[in-house]
């Protein structure tokens, strides 16, 4: 093989291949390592000393085993012409390709190990995976080794990354394998159950000092340990910290924040044991509210704490342009996106909700989109509506109830079409979502089809529909939102529930219904239905 690679070299490999070898070159090797050491250590983060001790342990590892077996082979180099001259080393085994993939592998591993929510890190630590690849065909190329030489330089360097791995490793609590209630001697805690301890994840630009105070107060309160804080990375919001304390077994999650917050860290409590716990501080705090927690920090926190776990639903999120995205409040596409795009955040600091009320007026004349909707398997009815919001919840602020059946747990998504014609109409449409009052003919609409009395369902200024699965598709690129976040204009949305897929504390609702253990609550007289009888039909429009 590397008598043949010499025979077909060109200028262009002959350039290329040089460039590669440099990046496995001892200096560079030794430069990088010293760049990207320090920086892991510095960003601060738990844990990092250990990822930069996996980095440079791997690196001085391979090259000990390196020096070592080259010294007692001293296997000559490829009778070819050698592009890289004459170097001290024997051919066997290849010190390029180890110290590659000791290095380069390593960050592969950091990065891809640390890429939930963060979608360009799978595709850079893939590139790191293939760098100790490119560099031992290079050095075939070059003359400089024989095969067997880089498949032991890649034996080397994978050895050295298997045996510093559990650097990456968190240290083990002695608590956490203890019985409940006991804790094992010289664990430097007294009385505290492994089964206890829960990490706190605070968004920083709303949540302060003061706030984190008073969680730590209402942890102790309560019987928990001193919590692990952590806050959220600006990147995904908190989503890798969450995915972090699952990972680790901590068994509740404190999260200190909005919505955008709280949603970001349910994404990665969705399916786990991990239960969540919020302590409203932004400006909507949708789900805090829907939740029955009180609109103070700590109040919010006490009021969860002191109520039961219980399972509530969300939304898968699909469309074009939009990554499979976990909702728990609600989605829309139409006018509340276009505001949602439009209200920035200082505006919000200042105003608080009302921000958005200057959105609204702005976006009152817009065109109504031509609107596509399928609901569950049912059939395709067509409307021109202002907007259309999928909900798990259906307060919003102020006490409104934008979806009037809406509960977090009852296994069905609720939607809403709004569609006022002038004046008239808008005016009608907020009286009803003010007040909550429905007409005789929002419980008669049937999609596709005129109400009773001779009124078309395409003229009602609301519409309220239920199913597990709501598929949204407008003519053109229309503005879309997940949870109050824009996302990319586009076409199509659909929400698919995915019943009780979020363990939360919450206080118990009102009637008793929940679950104290955990359990998924259904809705009382859907659980037996099929999905076109309990999901597909229409609740509601009013005129």
């Amino acid at each position: 093989m590397v008598t043949w690679l010499a025979e077909h070299r060109t200028p262009a490999l002959d350039h290329a291949s040089g460039w590669v070898s440099a990046v496995a070159f001892t200096p560079a090797v030794v430069t990088v390592t010293a760049l990207v050491m320090p920086a892991l250590v510095l960003a601060g983060r738990p844990r990092r000393w250990r990822e930069a001790l996996f980095v440079g342990g791997a690196v001085l590892a391979q090259a000990v085993v390196f020096v070592s077996v080259a010294a007692l082979v001293d296997r000559t180099r490829p009778d070819v012409l050698r592009l890289d001259g004459a170097l001290p080393t024997s051919s066997f085994p290849s010190g390029h390709v180890g110290a590659a993939t000791a290095l380069y592998g390593a960050l592969a591993v950091l990065l891809l190990r640390s890429a939930h929510g963060r979608r360009w890190r799978v595709p850079v630590g893939a590139l790191a995976c293939l760098v100790p690849l490119v560099v031992a065909v290079s050095r075939l190329y070059r003359g400089m080794h024989y095969p067997s030489d880089v498949l032991a330089g890649l034996l080397n360097g994978a050895a050295a990354l298997l045996v510093l791995s559990p650097f990456l490793r968190p240290r083990r609590d002695p608590a956490a394998s203890a019985p409940p209630g006991r804790v094992p001697a010289g664990s430097g805690r007294t009385g505290e159950p492994a089964d206890r301890r829960v990490m706190v994840v605070s968004n920083p630009a709303v949540a302060g000092p003061d706030v984190l105070d008073g969680v730590r107060v209402m942890l102790t309160e309560h019987g928990y340990p001193e919590p692990r804080l952590t806050e959220t990375d600006p990147d995904d919001l908190g989503r890798s910290a969450a995915a972090r304390a699952v990972a680790d077994g901590f068994p509740l999650l404190v999260v200190c924040g909005g919505d955008g917050t709280v949603t970001a860290c349910a994404q990665a409590l969705a399916g786990t044991g991990t239960a969540l716990a919020i302590v409203p501080c932004g400006t909507g705090n949708l789900l805090a509210r829907n939740l029955g927690l009180p609109t103070s920090p700590v109040g919010a926190l006490a009021a969860a704490l002191d109520g039961a776990p219980r399972r509530i639903d969300l939304a898968l999120a699909e469309g074009d342009g939009i990554e499979p995205t976990l909702v728990g409040v609600m989605a829309g596409i139409g006018l509340d996106a276009a505001v949602m795009a439009d209200t920035g955040r200082d505006l919000k600091r200042r105003l608080g909700w009302a921000a958005y009320g200057v959105g609204i007026v702005r976006h009152l004349r817009d065109r109504r989109m031509r609107l596509a909707v399928t609901v569950d398997d049912g059939a395709t009815f067509h409307r021109r509506a202002a907007m259309a919001v999928v909900g798990n919840v259906g307060s919003l602020q102020g006490g409104v109830r934008l979806l009037p059946q809406a509960e977090p747990d009852d296994g069905v998504l609720d939607l809403v079409l709004l569609q006022p014609r002038g004046p008239v109409g808008w005016c009608g449409a907020v009286l009803r979502l003010v007040t909550g009052r429905q007409g005789r003919a929002e419980q008669e609409t049937r999609p596709g089809g005129p109400a009773r009395g001779g009124r078309s369902a395409g003229a009602s200024s609301l519409e309220h529909f239920r199913g597990r699965r709501i598929t949204l598709v407008t003519e053109r690129g229309t503005p879309r939102e997940l949870d109050g976040e824009p996302v990319k204009d586009g076409r199509r949305l659909q929400l698919t529930v995915r019943p009780g897929a979020l363990l939360v504390h919450a206080p118990v609702p009102a009637g008793g219904r929940g679950d104290r253990t955990g359990g998924t609550a259904s809705r009382p007289g859907t659980e037996d239905r099929p999905a076109a009888e309990a999901g597909s039909r229409p609740v509601g429009a009013a005129g």
